[in-house]
């Protein structure tokens, strides 16, 4: 597609797993300028597919080149903060996978160092422009679940095993980044537990739970060790409970009438058959794309921000302190600093036993 008059061209870093659903959206949305990856065959096949995007192995001659405006990271994690402070000095725009950084100082320098050039940092936390999520949101704006009380999660599916960082880091953000999201709120308490059966010292299952200051519950199931792939979110309020499905083709969003009445100070379950959400159909990764482009131009500012990103790397670090002690849970204040260890002060910084 050639390029719309006015729209910002975009640079993609990274044409890999995930990569190539970033260049195949910003490619119809006519804003794909460069693909730059250190994998030239990579490079080749993107030549092949779409001949009118130039290609590059040097990062440098795409950091140069004035006409870019935005630059996408899709690479892996260990390059994140490498890769995005480079463009945000070079005065460019960027958004980057999840998770932001794998350290919370580093992620805390990135937001600084694009507040202070005045550039976009925005953070591919893509289930938070899901349909789905969305409406689920306004039902617990609107009411209609009652008081939040309870949220479980799970992210399982056998692969893509990782070995730059574990499990949580590698499943877990999505999840966080959308409990926090219709939590409104930092949790002030984090425990995580799991186990490393394939590496050593890389947990491939952990079990995160989340408590907030509202009296908010949530935990956080995942695992690259499972025999089937499921993506699931319960919501449970005190009037409704809803269900997030996202491998399920239809019906992704189901609310269902039930609860527990009191009748003459007896507990009796209210049970009822689901009703499935209306929620629009469009792709959460161009809709995100969308937001990446309206955000260079100023028309709207990202949900997914670098503040957003590093409250979501806070909470991982949280977790990540707590599996490194056996599950001993951390406090954390306000901010989404981690000020207590099983009951003894935290260190700045991740701790030395993480990943």
């Amino acid at each position: 597609m050639k390029s719309q008059l006015n729209t910002p061209r975009i640079a993609v870093l990274g044409a890999g797993y995930w990569g190539v659903n970033h260049i195949r959206n910003y490619s119809e949305m006519g804003a794909l300028e460069v693909v730059c990856d250190t994998n030239q065959a990579s490079l080749n096949e993107i030549s092949a597919r779409y001949p009118g995007v130039r290609t590059e192995i040097d990062l440098s001659r795409v950091l140069a080149d004035d006409s870019i405006e935005g630059v996408v990271i899709a690479t892996p994690a260990v390059t994140h903060y490498s890769l995005a402070r480079q463009v945000i000095e070079a005065g460019k725009h960027v958004l980057v996978e999840k998770p932001l950084a794998l350290d919370v100082d580093e992620g805390h320098c990135l937001v600084e160092l694009a507040d202070s050039c005045g550039v976009i940092l925005m953070v591919g936390h893509l289930l938070e422009y899901h349909p789905a999520v969305l409406r689920l949101a306004d039902l617990i704006k609107s009411g209609e679940l009652g008081e939040l009380r309870y949220i479980y999660s799970s992210r399982l599916n056998l692969g893509k095993v990782r070995r730059e960082e574990n499990i949580l880091w590698s499943f877990a953000p999505h999840d966080i980044a959308i409990i926090l999201r219709l939590t409104e709120e930092m949790p002030v308490r984090v425990s995580a537990t799991g186990g490393a059966y394939l590496q050593p010292e890389i947990a491939d299952v952990t079990v995160t739970s989340l408590e907030f200051g509202s009296g908010i519950r949530a935990h956080i199931f995942v695992s690259w060790l499972h025999p089937y792939k499921e993506q699931r979110m319960v919501v449970i309020g005190s009037k409704r409970m809803a269900v997030f499905d996202d491998v399920r083709t239809d019906h992704k969003l189901v609310v269902y009438d039930q609860g527990v009445d009191f009748v003459d100070g007896r507990p009796i379950a209210r049970k009822n058959g689901g009703i499935p959400e209306t929620i629009a159909a469009f792709e959460p990764l161009k809709r995100q794309s969308e937001v990446f482009l309206e955000s260079i131009t100023g028309s709207r500012k990202p949900i997914t921000d670098g503040h957003s990103g590093l409250r979501v790397l806070r909470v991982l670090d949280a977790a990540e302190r707590s599996l490194a002690l056996a599950g001993i849970p951390t406090l954390v204040d306000p901010e989404g600093d981690v000020v207590s260890l099983g009951g003894a002060p935290a260190t700045a910084g991740r701790s030395s036993e993480s990943l």
